[in-house]
């Protein structure tokens, strides 16, 4: 094999796996959401439900993202360019996770935060890419959020890199 078709060969299989990104991403879900609906199923969450349940709540992009731990393409959440100071509720329960004055542009193409709000998240390792990343779920419902990178601004130093499927925004009501 000659270095040309080497270096051919290996762009061609890194194109293919970055465009398969998203449908590698949403078959693994399959398998972690196995374990949360595990953890559900034993009273692990304040909040539980049956998959039909939440299937019959949410939209179908919502339930992969909160219970199936997919990620939505990037620069798709109209939150991205959400300015008004409110608070960003769970999708899946209607719990406060964070509030408006964290949230900046992270550039990313996802919401993001510098920190949720006190007793609303909680985190666990996430090895699916390669490496170890913090997954960061809804502390009532166990609904999947995104991950905390170490990347951010101060006061933190981290990125809370949200989906905006698993958010609702509520403005404070001066600004309704």
């Amino acid at each position: 094999m000659n270095r040309r078709i080497f270096l051919l060969s290996g762009a061609a299989v890194l194109g293919a796996t970055g465009t398969m990104y998203g449908t590698w991403h949403l078959l693994d879900s399959g398998r972690r959401s196995a374990a949360a609906s595990a953890a559900a199923s034993t009273g692990a969450f304040e909040i539980t439900r049956t998959e039909a349940e939440w299937r019959a709540m949410l939209t179908d992009a919502q339930f992969m993202v909160l219970r199936q731990e997919a990620t939505e393409q990037p620069w798709s959440s109209p939150l991205n360019d959400e300015k008004r100071a409110g608070t960003y509720h769970c999708a899946g329960c209607d719990l406060p996770v964070y509030a408006s004055d964290a949230k900046y542009d992270s550039g990313t193409g996802w919401p993001s935060f510098t920190e949720a709000l006190p007793d609303a998240v909680r985190t666990k390792p996430d090895t699916s890419l390669f490496a170890t990343r913090t997954e960061v779920h809804c502390r009532r419902c166990g609904g999947h959020f995104g991950h905390i990178f170490d990347d951010g601004p101060e006061p933190t130093g981290k990125r809370h890199c949200l989906n905006g499927l698993a958010l609702n925004f509520r403005p404070d009501n001066a600004e309704a």
